[in-house]
């Protein structure tokens, strides 16, 4: 098979999608690997490690995507970039279609085999191609929060672990999954007051025996959080719904019942918030403020530690693309349940139920389009 890699075109996305150990392996297998130049740099990667790993640099976007049968990416395809895909070429990237209706239809008109990392899922419910990244997000949504917290970028001035005679701040996490817990971790580390809400109460025993009563864990309810951010000075959304558009938790009426200058930092924005007031801002201009609260909504957070990130996401997906090049995605998808679930659009078609759901279309079964 003929993989293809793009430089992405997000703002300031410095992640890529294969790493030179990636394409090692696949050049081994006997595929052929083709790489944008300067693809690589923001994550530290020369052109010269890839060539020398296997890979044939191609000067220019377009050059990757008519060379290549499986494009692998980090994000989704911008506009840009819609009329270089073609009918049956693979597309495997996070997507996040439920809160992108028009990628959603580009894709369907394109007749793409779009497969997300997001909705990949193991049988326990896990999702292995999107656990590093929410990793990676939730241990960043402390750190841009404590940032946002200062009085100069419009933060309250507050210190998250406080000092001595001087109260620690207050942070409020929403959901305890793989960004909650991993966001508990960083504000409990700097001394911060933790509380973690969550509608799953056996996540909340699991999530009491990790941190030994130094977190206070709470069932969440619409009156739960309401009095939860009254006091809080930074609110993490880290609430998923795999595949589907977040639910959203905090009310643009609840806004001015927290502190002037509080901050949330709402990490569901890919999938379209958690908070009303959410929408999608860039590492350009990462916040705004709405009655007094400070917005933190960058679309694509891991991308500031892309080094970490891109290596953290490659060792997941490396699996999954020698598996669909090896088989061709037809054989893959349908040799492993966990693939299939991955599996957006096909042929014109959606085939993810959340994704059909939440934008209105019909979907079908996979297996009515792979044979």
């Amino acid at each position: 098979m003929k993989l293809g890699v793009p430089k992405e075109i997000k703002n300031h996305e410095y992640r890529v999608g294969m790493v030179p150990a990636g394409v090692r392996a696949l050049t081994t297998a006997g595929h052929a690997v083709f790489v944008q130049e300067g693809a690589g740099l923001g994550s530290g990667i020369m052109d010269a490690e890839y060539q020398a790993a296997g890979a044939r640099l191609a000067p220019d976007m377009e050059s990757v995507y008519t060379a290549a049968d499986m494009i692998v990416k980090v994000k989704e395809p911008l506009p840009a970039e819609y009329a270089l895909l073609r009918e049956g070429q693979v597309l495997f990237t996070f997507l996040h279609l439920a809160s992108a209706p028009e990628l959603t239809q580009a894709l369907l008109d394109r007749r793409v085999v779009g497969i997300a990392y997001e909705t990949i899922q193991l049988a326990d419910g896990s999702l292995p191609l999107l656990t590093p990244m929410s990793e990676v997000a939730g241990r960043l949504a402390v750190q841009v929060g404590a940032h946002c917290l200062e009085k100069a970028h419009g933060g309250r001035g507050q210190l998250l672990g406080g000092v001595p005679g001087a109260r620690q701040g207050k942070v409020v996490i929403l959901g305890g999954g793989v960004v909650g817990l991993n966001a508990a971790k960083m504000a409990l580390g700097l001394g911060a007051s933790v509380t973690i809400l969550d509608i799953d109460l056996d996540r909340l025993r699991y999530l009491d025996d990790v941190f030994g009563g130094r977190a206070t864990l709470l069932a969440s309810s619409e009156y739960s959080i309401r009095e939860e951010i009254t006091d809080a000075d930074l609110v993490v959304g880290g609430v998923l719904v795999p595949g589907a558009r977040a639910p959203r938790l905090i009310t643009r009426d609840m806004l001015p019942t927290m502190p002037e200058g509080s901050v949330i930092v709402d990490v569901a924005v890919d999938q379209g918030g958690c908070v009303e007031t959410t929408h999608p801002t860039t590492h350009d201009e990462p916040t705004y403020v709405v009655d007094g609260v400070v917005h933190y909504c960058v679309a694509n957070m891991p991308g500031a530690v892309a080094r970490t990130s891109t290596f953290a996401l490659t060792n997941a997906t490396l699996p999954y693309v020698t598996q669909l090049a090896l088989s061709g995605p037809t054989d893959a998808l349908l040799r492993d349940p966990a693939l299939l679930k991955g599996l957006n659009v096909i042929d014109g078609k959606v085939a993810c139920v959340p994704v059909a759901r939440d934008l209105g279309y019909a979907c079908i079964m996979p297996e009515e389009v792979l044979h």
